[in-house]
């Protein structure tokens, strides 16, 4: 176990890497001045100057490259000063002259746009994005597996066609369509009947009874991000409970006389939820990828709205950490779902 894990959380760390290389180039490789968007149009030389130094981006480009992989390592380099250590807030290991090996969270860097911290602009929109997430695939994993089940148990009966055919259109239709026409049509045309708004958060602040929960705000969205797992988990469910339900021991089961009820709950279904486990699990890190353009559109306030608003403003650190955050959680939440595949089925080995 321990073995499998260093492997797994290196190859984690060799796909951070690659990840934060690419989105590293690209947004070097694009037009914008980020000592204009600090300091202003109108700023003095010194001024520019000053950031410029800061920022190094007096520097070449491998060398920024490395400064920013050392700002993201939780052990790293740094100048030994007061200045630096609040700038961090590591804690120091070892000291050598003016430099110290330093003990520290990742240090994303701060927006261009409001100077706040990287870490702390996650931190706020976090929540709303992850239980924008776990709602959809919540919705897509009952659901899903439901109308999995019964379009296998009713194979080539017009459920089955019915099913089969709603969830190749669910794969098919782009989330961002499907949001606005979802939105438009039971967030506007049909809000009456609904009870749904075109857009709202999950928390709203009311002048006299405070921040108040709002439920109804998180439906329209989390079942739009929700339809594209849904549609896959519909299809993954059917194929593997009709492989399972071909098996010998299935027709044992029958011939023992057990009710289809309990030979499919039973005996079934717990062979059949691997590869559903595997899709689930990984789609709940994509989910969290996938919700910018959901969230954009229901004006959610989430990591996707801030970092479609950064991208606009050429707000580079703030997409970089973002990115680089969702990269995180996606190799994290892969090496959980290794371990726990392995757990249910006894007939796969970590080695």
């Amino acid at each position: 176990m321990i073995r499998f894990l260093i492997r797994r959380t290196g190859y984690g760390v060799l796909v951070l890497f690659g990840v934060i290389l690419v989105v590293f180039l690209l947004f070097h490789a694009l037009p914008g001045d980020p000592v204009s968007m600090i300091a202003g149009q109108r700023s003095d030389i010194s001024t520019r100057q000053a950031i410029t130094k800061e920022l190094g981006l007096d520097r070449p480009l491998h060398i920024q490259f490395l400064k920013y992989i050392n700002d993201l390592s939780p052990v790293s380099i740094h100048e030994n000063l007061a200045k630096y250590q609040q700038k961090y807030d590591y804690r120091v290991i070892a000291s050598f002259g003016d430099k110290a090996v330093v003990l520290k969270w990742p240090y994303l860097r701060r927006s261009f746009q409001t100077n706040k911290k990287v870490t702390e602009i996650i931190i706020d929109n976090f929540d709303d994005t992850l239980w924008l997430a776990v709602s959809a695939m919540a919705i897509a994993s009952i659901f899903g597996v439901m109308l999995g089940v019964i379009a296998a148990l009713y194979q080539n009966k017009f459920i089955d066609h019915l099913l089969v055919s709603v969830s190749v259109m669910g794969i098919s239709v782009p989330s961002f369509v499907a949001a606005i026409l979802i939105a438009m049509t039971f967030g506007y045309y049909l809000s009456d009947y609904t009870g749904l708004n075109l857009t709202g958060q999950l928390w709203v602040n009311d002048p006299i009874y405070g921040r108040q929960l709002q439920l109804q705000n998180l439906i329209l969205p989390a079942v739009t991000l929700g339809i594209r797992p849904l549609a896959v988990i519909v299809q993954l469910t059917r194929s593997s409970m009709l492989e399972v339900l071909s098996m010998e021991y299935i027709r044992t089961a029958y011939a023992k006389g057990l009710s289809r009820m309990k030979v499919v709950v039973k005996h079934a279904m717990k062979n059949a939820m691997n590869p559903v486990i595997t899709a689930v699990s990984g789609w709940l890190a994509s989910l969290m990828a996938g919700a910018f353009f959901v969230e954009y559109i229901f004006d959610w306030k989430g990591l996707g709205f801030t970092t479609i608003k950064a991208v606009q403003s050429l707000d580079f650190p703030v997409v970089m950490g973002v990115t680089i955050f969702v990269a995180t959680v996606f190799v994290i939440i892969n090496i959980f779902v290794d371990i726990l595949y392995a757990a249910i089925d006894p007939r796969v080995r970590l080695s």
